[in-house]
This record gives structure tokens, C-alpha cells and sequence, in this order.
């Protein structure tokens, strides 16, 4: 079953070319309702329907490095430092946007605006200290997520060995387009995973490549304790701008168009528009005590 959230906050699923609307107030509801919710008798054409973000977590949770050709790509460019697995923070919920909203560039913050291809898990039964053996019956389903990042803000972050602002920029937080349930994902383990700029191939890879697995993953974060709606990402994948001969020549810029891609979970289109073409006035200022 695929899970949408669609015009001004109504939620629903997918039936063919059509919305199946939940009496559900948010998604995040629905999960802690456990799908026990009615419908509520409308139907709605996908056609005509505009998607958000499909849900808004109580928490995010980062995976970094969970992908090992990721950190090598890294290595052979040089980055600043390492990106091994192990690294785990919290995402800035007030930055995620939708299927085809705009990620905002903010040229008073940065120059080098990255693309970051990772799955996203979904909590759907709340719990703490569990093993890898039980986290299945706590994931509800999977979505796309993009992990824009400012690389320049990054390099500075990593000094300390965590980061954290650099991903949590507003609109930094793309998701979408919809939950796809876990029974109908199947082996998560096992599927294709390619992100485009411009129509351009950039990242590529499978999900069978990561270095531990969804269930090892969910165990390892739930002692932060879950709710349900809770989100876990699994990291990405080589290809990442930072790690080409030219970073440059491969950063994000207004005008560019992202479509991050995982099969059986669909496309997740992204514009990067400038912040003038946003707001309709120069950014101002950026306060830097660093």
C-alpha cells in the first residue's frame, strides 16, 4: 500500500490513479493509530491532487556512513575527513518538504550544495532497547529521502566530529513521494537506487550494499526510544558531488532539477530555486561566530 499526504494536510492511500481519503487528521496519526482508521467516503484523482511531504516525524533519525563506498569515494578525493559508519544525529523536522517542492539555495551560507540519495524507514510501533531480531515488527514501511548538505558548512562541523546544521537547513529535508508499506517493498535489501541532476546520472548503487542492515539499524537507534512515525535513514551512496574530480562542476545550483529514484518507492523530484526567485529579495546576512 502506498500512504500519501496530499493538498492542505489530508491523508490517504493509493488505489490505481486515485487518493482513498483516511477520517485521519496526519499520518503520523495514522501510525499511532496502527491503520486502524475509517475511510472517510472521499476519493480524489491523483491527477488533481497536489502531494506534500508524506509525514512530519516526531523524530528523525540520521544513519552516516552505512554505505562503504560512500566513505571510499571520500577517500580518494580527499575529503577533509572520514565518513565511516557510526555516525548517528538528528534531522531538523521543520525542514522537510515534499514531492516537487523547492529546496531553497541560501548563497549567504553556502557555495556547495550537495545531493545525498538515502531510504528511509518508518517507524510504525513505538518501542526502546530492542534487538535486530524484533525491530521488524516495528517498521511500518519506506520512503525516499534527499539529504541535501552544505559541504563548506560541513568541512567545519566535522572538525568536532559531528554535524548537524549543515542538513538542517530550511528546505534541506526532501521526502516523499509517498510511504510504501513494508509488505509491499518486500526484501528492502534488494533494491535499485540511482539519483539524477538535470537528467544526468550522478549516484547508482543497491541497497544490498550496506554495510548493516535495516534491522540492525532500527535496533541500534532504539534506545533514543520510538514513536510511531519515527524515521531512520540508511545513509547514501557513492557518487556524491563532493567526491567528483570537479565538486565545482557537480554542486547543486538554482535552476537544477533532482530526482532521487529507489525501486518500488518511486521518484522524488526536487527544483533547487534561488532565494531571490522565492522571496523576491536579496538573502540577507549570514551571522558567523565560527
Amino acid at each position: 500500500m502506498k500512504l500519501v499526504t496530499f493538498d492542505a494536510g489530508r491523508v490517504g492511500r493509493l488505489d490505481g490513479d486515485q487518493i482513498v481519503e483516511f477520517d485521519c487528521p496526519d499520518m503520523r496519526t495514522y501510525f499511532e493509530l496502527a491503520g486502524r482508521v475509517r475511510e472517510s467516503g472521499e476519493v480524489v484523482p491523483l491527477a488533481s491532487a497536489r502531494l506534500r511531504a508524506p509525514i512530519v516525524p516526531k523524530k528523525f533519525f540520521h544513519t552516516a556512513g552505512n554505505f562503504r563506498e560512500h566513505h571510499e569515494d571520500l577517500v580518494r578525493v580527499n575529503w577533509s575527513h572520514p565518513v565511516n559508519k557510526g555516525i548517528v544525529f538528528f534531522q531538523n523536522v521543520d525542514a522537510i518538504v515534499g514531492p516537487d517542492e523547492p529546496v531553497v539555495y541560501p548563497p549567504q551560507l553556502t557555495n556547495e550544495l550537495d545531493y545525498e540519495l538515502e531510504m528511509a524507514i518508518v517507524i510504525g510501533k513505538p518501542g526502546k532497547f530492542f534487538s535486530a531480531e524484533q525491530a521488524q515488527d516495528h517498521i511500518a514501511g519506506y520512503l525516499i529521502f534527499n539529504d541535501i548538505t552544505a559541504r563548506d558548512i560541513q568541512r567545519r562541523e566535522m572538525k568536532s566530529g559531528v554535524f548537524s546544521f549543515s542538513k538542517a537547513i530550511d528546505t534541506f529535508c526532501p521526502i516523499g513521494p509517498w510511504i510504501v508499506t513494508a509488505d509491499e517493498v518486500g526484501d528492502p535489501h534488494a533494491l535499485d537506487m540511482e539519483l539524477r541532476v538535470n537528467g544526468h546520472v550522478r549516484q547508482k548503487s543497491n541497497t544490498s550494499k550496506m554495510s548493516v542492515s535495516i534491522p540492525q539499524l532500527v535496533a541500534y537507534h532504539s534506545p533514543q526510544t520510538y514513536s510511531a512515525g519515527d524515521l531512520v535513514t540508511t545513509g547514501t551512496i557513492a557518487g556524491v558531488a563532493a567526491s567528483m574530480d570537479d565538486p565545482f562542476a557537480n554542486y547543486l545550483k538554482p535552476g537544477d532539477v533532482v530526482e532521487a529514484e529507489i525501486e518500488k518507492l518511486g521518484v522524488l523530484r526536487s527544483p533547487i530555486v534561488s532565494w531571490f526567485d522565492t522571496y523576491g529579495e536579496e538573502p540577507p546576512s549570514a551571522d558567523s561566530w565560527v
